[in-house]
């Protein structure tokens, strides 16, 4: 059981389905309080119903910006962002430009990412940089990588879920030499079973981001998860 309470607190257990109800948001609240994972991950339209309902709980508030695409301009991301972190976000998740990553452009990169990190560390919140490992070369992986450092994110996430591949083990493991020993590793995107977890964090993850939470704490598998 140790080594289970010790796993979920690397667990943002996960919920961004746009059908998602209510009643769905607050059984994963209620999830994530029960199994004490490390948060709620909600697309903003939830954050202050995520935020009230664990409040005093100890589990964290995140949220999604740009999502799934990527592809809004830096000035929506942070306005987004800042709502997000005004309503009880405690952690943001924003997609990174991946046309710029793919063109080689770090300047844009850097640019993109340092305008969110400044509202959402404003706030006190933590920035996670989703790079859409799936969508990019290696060497793009880096780049999007080295640009999340050089704008003062907090963490790198390797997938949204919902653009074809998800984590794997060498991304993972790509993106901690990109990013050095310190900073936070996401791995999200297809984490369904305790051997998936573990190997991420083998690899170099600091955190899982998953909708089959329970499966992984309880040694089972998920037959899907973001």
């Amino acid at each position: 059981m140790g080594a289970m309470t010790e796993l979920a607190s690397y667990i943002d257990h996960t919920l961004l389905k746009p059908e998602a109800s209510r009643e769905d948001i607050l059984k994963v609240c209620s999830e994530a309080m029960e199994y004490n994972f490390k948060s709620v991950c909600v697309n903003p339209i939830w954050v202050s119903t995520v935020h009230n309902e664990l409040k005093g709980s100890g589990v964290l508030t995140c949220s999604v910006i740009g999502f799934p695409l990527g592809a809004t301009t830096t000035e929506v991301k942070a306005f987004e962002a800042q709502g997000a972190v005004q309503d009880g976000a405690d952690e943001i998740d924003m997609v990174i430009d991946i046309a710029a990553a793919r063109r080689g452009d770090r300047e844009a990169l850097v640019r993109d990412i340092a305008g969110v990190a400044a509202v959402v560390h404003d706030g006190g919140a933590i920035l996670k940089v989703i790079i859409e490992t799936s969508l990019l070369s290696d060497e793009q992986k880096v780049l999007a990588c080295e640009a999340a450092v050089e704008a003062g994110a907090d963490f790198v996430k390797t997938s949204t879920g919902f653009n074809g591949g998800g984590a794997t083990a060498e991304d993972v493991a790509l993106m901690r030499s990109a990013v050095g020993p310190t900073m936070g590793v996401k791995a999200s995107g297809g984490v369904r079973n305790v051997e998936d977890a573990r190997a991420m964090i083998e690899a170099g993850a600091t955190r899982i981001g998953a909708s089959s939470g329970i499966a992984i704490v309880n040694g089972g598998n998920a037959a899907s998860g973001y």
